[in-house]
């Protein structure tokens, strides 16, 4: 009967959840509604925890192929405001993201030790695409946040899709790479002896291995480290992953800090979806101050996703050269994703 923004609006005015006012209209006022998208993985299900606890959030959905329903009985004896509801499997998608403010994909497999992040991209390429397809046609103008891997090629792949249905936009796609953030300001927190809380580093570019550049040269306080002490805590920060890999004994990979990461996100998101003023936070999104036309650098938001791009921060030579060769690793990224939906016409 309806679809799209027609839809969004119809329900906005008609349905039992009267919290939730036309689009873009009082949105100081508004609670929201989100989708975490493969909330019973090691990902989903504690950022699903942390997401009950926002009390911006009235309407929190969950959906993987199995096992979410008891996630979501789980979470329904929690004390929080937010009502929550498990829906299942490829036929339950379009349901899960119909009409939400903010959906959040963690579906798909963890990288496992020895894979490469293109094996990866095989796999989690499809189970995105088909997510993204189901927000093109129900949800188009939701903010849509990807944690999963490789984000470097997902984010690029699911623009494509979006752009192939004409819901594109921009400004409210965005690729999570907050944990290199979170392990910067923790690593160096540890080294200084300080809270990481009092630590901020703008970290820019992709989110694997050398594409992470912590911009060590504007780091707050100031970082006055050997360059040895400073080349080998930025490998650490690319490395992060691997280092959980291996703690875990090939069983898992960064979960917990990954929810942590994803939740300081869509926090911040959510303060600009309020109207508040938002602290800096890095993602990887369409850009153009580099010749990759997807790149992380520090941005702020508002009720239309970004509102600023705030571009790349002062750069030491040491930077300058890591960032040309980050450059060149994105591109590849970038044409994987996209040729990746090409060649599914």
């Amino acid at each position: 009967m309806f679809g799209g923004r027609t839809r969004c609006l119809f329900l906005a005015k008609n349905c039992l959840c009267s919290h939730r006012s036309p689009i873009r209209c009082h949105l100081q006022l508004r609670n929201f509604r989100v989708a975490v998208i493969g909330a019973s993985g090691g990902i989903g299900q504690p950022l699903s925890l942390l997401m009950m606890k926002d009390h911006r959030i009235k309407d929190l959905r969950l959906h993987d192929v199995q096992g979410v329903k008891g996630v979501a009985a789980d979470l329904s004896h929690v004390s929080a405001p937010a009502s929550v509801r498990g829906m299942q499997g490829p036929e339950e998608i379009e349901k899960a993201v119909e009409c939400c403010d903010v959906v959040v994909i963690t579906a798909g497999l963890a990288r496992k030790p020895g894979m490469t992040r293109e094996q990866l991209f095989e796999v989690n390429g499809n189970i995105v695409m088909a997510t993204v397809t189901a927000i093109a046609k129900r949800s188009p103008e939701a903010m849509v946040v990807i944690v999963t891997n490789p984000v470097n090629a997902i984010v690029p792949m699911a623009a494509e899709v979006l752009r192939q249905h004409k819901v594109y936009d921009p400004k409210r796609l965005f690729g999570v790479t907050t944990l290199d953030c979170v392990r910067a300001e923790r690593f160096i927190g540890d080294y200084l002896k300080i809270s990481p809380t009092k630590v901020k580093i703008p970290v820019i570019g992709g989110h694997a291995g050398t594409t992470i550049l912590p911009i060590m040269s504007q780091c707050q306080p100031p970082l006055n480290a050997s360059k040895e002490c400073l080349e080998s805590m930025i490998k650490r920060i690319q490395n992060g992953g691997e280092e959980i890999i291996k703690a875990k004994e090939g069983k898992g990979s960064a979960t917990l800090s990954m929810a942590f990461a994803a939740h300081r996100f869509v926090d911040v998101l959510l303060k600009g979806l309020k109207g508040e003023k938002t602290p800096l936070e890095c993602a990887y999104v369409e850009s153009n101050v580099t010749e990759a036309c997807f790149f992380a650098t520090p941005l702020s938001f508002n009720k239309n996703g970004i509102a600023k791009n705030h571009g790349l921060p002062c750069l030491d030579k040491s930077e300058k050269e890591a960032l040309k060769s980050a450059v060149k690793q994105l591109q590849q990224s970038i044409e994987l994703g996209i040729n990746h939906v090409k060649s599914k016409k």
